[in-house]
């Protein structure tokens, strides 16, 4: 979480508890997270004696999936721009969309000049 949502949920709750109840809510759900986390630590550490050597052939093929995974996850986050950058620029460019597709420069002419002109566009 964000620094913002935990300032917006410090002011939800202080607005639903109060002042008077909001500390001891704190309190009670940081207790309750630290139980949670032992819990589920304790429950590794069982499943890692109990299972000894078979519990590393568990965590290999969830390793080779973790790369699968971050490569998905990759490409939701793509937006079309970005795809087809990386598609034509093969990863070699840059790695943001607004870097790699940006609009192409204009130049304003200066006072006097005369603007270019174009005989076929007209």
């Amino acid at each position: 979480m964000s620094l913002e949502h935990l300032a917006v949920l410090l002011v939800a709750g202080l607005f639903i508890l109060g002042p008077e109840r909001l500390p001891q809510a704190v309190d009670w759900w940081a207790r309750t997270m630290r139980q949670v986390r032992g819990y589920a630590a304790d429950a590794q550490a069982q499943l890692r004696s109990e299972l000894g050597d078979d519990y590393r052939g568990i965590q290999e093929p969830l390793e080779q999936l973790r790369e699968p995974l971050r490569q998905l996850n990759d490409l939701r986050n793509l937006d079309p721009r970005r795809a087809v950058a990386n598609y034509l620029l093969d990863d070699a460019g840059p790695k943001t969309a607004s870097a790699a597709i940006s609009a192409p420069q204009q130049r304003f002419p200066r006072p006097g000049e005369t603007p270019p002109f174009d005989v076929e566009a007209t």
